[in-house]
C-alpha cells in the first residue's frame, strides 16, 4: 500500500510534471492535492505538448486513474476547457478515469475580480500574484463563507448561497475597491452550465484513495508550486495560500501518513522564481538570460501559466537543505541538468552571511532572506552536450562532481536527472 509524493524543492516550476509523468508509468492512481490554476506543469511526449493546470500528468498514461483532492480550489471554466483540450488531443477523460473532491473549493468570477483588484490596491507592495483568484478563494474557505464543489450535485440547493456570495463580493468591489461588479445574472447561468459538465467527476476522493491503498494499489501525489511558497514555511508574505509540502499532501488528499513510502523532492540544477520577494542567489544581465532561455521554446523559464519570464540564479543548498527538514525528503530528483552545460562559471550556494556572521542553515525562516548574503563555491563547469546520456557514467566528470556536491551537502540521494525535455531524457539511478 504504497503511497509515493512528488515534492516542490523550491519556489515551484522544479519540472514536477515530468517527474510525474515518469512515475505514473507504474502508478494505479495519480492525485494532485492542492493550488489551482495557478500552476502549470509542461510534459513532452514524442512532438507533442502538454500543458496542464489542473489534471495531473498521470492523465496521459492511459492505465491510470486521477484524482483532483479536497486541498484544491478549482476554477470551473479552466477545469472544463483542460477536459476539452485532452479530449481533443485523444486523451480519455470519462469519470472512470478522473474523480474531482466534492469537498474542493470552487473558484468564482467573484474571486477573480477581488484578486485583480486587491492587488492593483496593494501599488508598489504587490505580491506578484497570477490573478487566478486563489487567494480570494482560499480566504473565503479558511473564513468558512466558501463553496464547495458538492454545490454541484445540486445547483438549485446552493444557487441562493452562491447568489449571496456574489452580491457581497459587488458590495465591496464597488464601495472598497471602486471596481464594477460582477454580472451576477451571467455567472448564475454558467454556475448550472458548469455543474451540469462538472458533476459525474466528483466523488469522495479520500475514500477512493484510501480504498486503492488498502487493495495495494500505488498513489502517486503531485503538488503544485512548492515549499518556499508554503504559506506557514515559505518566503511570507510573498508565497501560495495553501500547503504545497507533504503535510499538505496528506490534508489535500485526506489520507494519513502511515501509507507514505517515498517523498521526492525535486529542484533544478539551478534556481528560478516568478513574481515578487526575496532571491538571494539571483543573477542579472547574460548569465541569467543564459539560464532562462529565450522564451522560443517551451521548456524556457516562462511560466507555463503566466508567461512571465522567471527569474533565475545559481543553486541555493541552503534553502534545499530547509525544503529536505520540512517535507522530510527521502530522495531528490534533479531536473534541468542540461541547461548548466557550456557555462564558463559555476556556483553553488553553500552558506549564508547575515549581519558579518556566517550560517549553513536559514535561521529565522524564508521570511529573512531579504538579509541574506550568499556564500558562493565555485565548481568545475563542463562543456558536454548531455542531452544524449542515458546512464550515470555517461555524465562527464564535471557534471557528477556537481551532482555529488548537491548529495552530500543535502545528505540526501539524487535518484533521477533530468537532461532535456522529452519524456525519456531522464538518466534513473538506483
Amino acid at each position: 500500500m504504497p503511497l509515493d509524493l512528488v515534492i516542490g524543492a523550491q519556489w515551484g516550476d522544479e519540472g514536477k510534471g515530468r517527474i510525474t509523468d515518469l512515475l505514473a508509468r507504474k502508478a494505479d492512481v495519480v492525485a494532485r492535492f492542492s493550488g489551482g490554476d495557478n500552476a502549470g506543469h509542461s510534459v513532452t511526449v514524442g512532438d507533442q505538448l502538454f500543458r496542464l493546470h489542473l489534471i495531473p500528468s498521470g492523465i496521459l498514461h492511459d492505465h491510470t486513474h486521477c484524482v483532483l483532492g479536497s486541498g484544491m480550489v478549482l476554477n470551473p471554466v479552466s477545469l472544463i476547457s483542460e477536459l476539452d483540450s485532452l479530449s481533443s488531443a485523444g486523451i480519455d477523460i470519462e469519470p472512470e478515469r478522473l474523480s474531482i473532491s466534492s469537498n474542493a473549493h470552487l473558484i468564482t468570477p467573484a474571486h477573480l475580480a477581488l484578486d485583480g483588484a486587491e492587488e492593483n490596491a496593494r501599488g508598489s507592495s504587490k505580491l506578484g500574484t497570477t490573478g487566478r483568484g486563489i487567494g480570494p478563494a482560499y480566504t473565503h474557505k479558511t473564513a468558512r463563507r466558501g463553496i464547495r464543489l458538492e454545490a454541484f450535485l445540486d445547483p438549485e440547493e446552493h444557487l441562493a448561497k452562491y447568489q449571496q456570495h456574489l452580491d457581497q463580493a459587488n458590495r465591496l468591489l464597488e464601495t472598497v475597491y471602486g471596481q464594477p461588479g460582477i454580472d451576477i445574472e451571467s455567472a448564475v447561468l454558467h454556475f448550472h452550465e458548469h455543474a451540469s459538465r462538472i458533476k459525474p467527476y466528483l466523488a469522495d476522493t479520500g475514500h477512493l484513495i484510501d480504498s486503492a491503498l488498502r487493495q495495494g494499489k500505488r498513489v502517486l501525489a503531485e503538488g503544485a508550486q512548492g515549499t518556499l511558497l508554503d504559506l506557514d514555511h515559505g518566503s511570507y508574505p510573498f508565497v501560495t495560500s495553501s500547503h504545497p509540502t507533504t503535510a499538505g499532501a496528506l490534508l489535500g488528499l485526506g489520507v494519513g501518513p502511515q501509507y507514505i513510502d517515498r517523498i521526492i523532492g525535486i529542484t533544478k540544477a539551478f534556481q528560478t522564481r516568478v513574481g515578487e520577494g526575496p532571491f538571494p542567489t539571483e543573477l542579472q544581465g547574460e548569465l541569467a538570460d543564459r539560464l532562462r532561455g529565450s522564451g522560443e521554446h517551451p521548456w524556457d523559464e516562462f511560466g507555463t501559466t503566466t508567461g512571465r519570464p522567471r527569474r533565475c540564479g545559481w543553486l541555493d543548498l541552503v534553502l534545499l537543505r530547509y525544503a529536505a527538514r520540512i517535507n522530510g525528503f527521502t530522495e531528490l530528483a534533479l531536473t534541468k541538468l542540461d541547461i548548466l552545460s557550456g557555462l564558463e562559471t559555476l556556483m553553488l550556494c553553500t552558506a549564508y552571511e547575515r549581519g558579518g556572521v556566517p550560517s549553513i542553515d536559514l535561521v529565522g525562516g524564508p521570511s529573512t532572506l531579504d538579509e541574506m548574503v550568499p556564500i558562493l563555491e565555485a565548481v568545475e563547469a563542463w562543456e558536454d552536450d548531455l542531452s544524449e546520456i542515458s546512464t550515470w557514467n555517461g555524465l562527464p566528470e564535471a557534471a557528477r562532481i556537481y551532482v555529488g556536491r548537491i548529495e552530500s551537502s543535502v545528505g540526501l540521494p539524487i535518484r533521477m536527472i533530468s537532461v532535456g525535455p522529452e519524456r525519456d531524457q531522464l538518466i534513473a539511478r538506483t
